[in-house]
């Protein structure tokens, strides 16, 4: 029977089977083993219709429930596999607020992996935190945050979208700027965390 997870997602575009779920986290693993000890990236295995969709994903990269590491790109450029790929390696060992990730915590992370809609213009009074993630862009100032972040720190709307502003190197309230552009979109978020995605860490 086909399991179809909509965990965190309005985005109806994106329903991968949990067994493409765990897949992918497994890759995403993978590729950020590689990436820490040194070796090419790994082969790439045969891969369902699914994952050869484009679009946006960032990989996040926790130990013991703490950020580690959480790098992605935007854009739907390249299929699916290949930017989780990417975004796991660079979250791994590029990401320019922490120090690279070291062998012996390889045993200890847990992986989340956020596949992203489109985006679309949105006004401050129809973001829903949670539901929404976030783009800002103020002249050349910008900066995104993940819709799992408004939800995991319990913040209103009026407080995700100041911090939204600071992580683009605005002030809080440069949201109602008539020049701020601010468009949303929304994530299928998954984990290996998860029940249902519970992969191998030996790795």
């Amino acid at each position: 029977m086909q399991n179809f997870s909509t965990k965190g997602t309005e985005d109806s575009s994106i329903q991968l089977l949990i067994d493409d779920k765990k897949e992918l986290l497994s890759f995403a693993r993978e590729n950020i083993h590689s990436a820490v000890i040194g070796d090419s990236p790994p082969p790439v295995k045969k891969m369902s219709n699914e994952q050869l969709l484009k679009c946006g994903a960032f990989v996040t990269i926790k130990i013991k429930g703490k950020l580690r590491g959480c790098i992605g790109y935007i854009e739907a450029t390249r299929e699916m596999y290949e930017t989780v790929a990417d975004a796991a390696r660079s979250a791994a060992i590029r990401d320019s607020r922490f120090s690279p990730i070291s062998s012996k915590e390889l045993k200890d992370i847990s992986i989340e992996i956020s596949l992203l809609s489109p985006f679309s213009p949105i006004s401050p009074k129809e973001v829903i935190p949670g539901v929404h993630g976030l783009w800002i862009v103020n002249n050349f100032k910008r900066g995104l945050l993940l819709p799992q972040v408004a939800e995991e720190r319990g913040w209103d709307r009026e407080t995700f979208l100041d911090n939204v502003c600071i992580k683009a190197g605005l002030k809080p309230g440069d949201w109602k700027n008539k020049e701020t552009e601010l468009h949303s979109f929304t994530a299928v978020v998954f984990s290996d965390q998860d029940s249902d995605f519970k992969v191998d860490n030996s790795t």
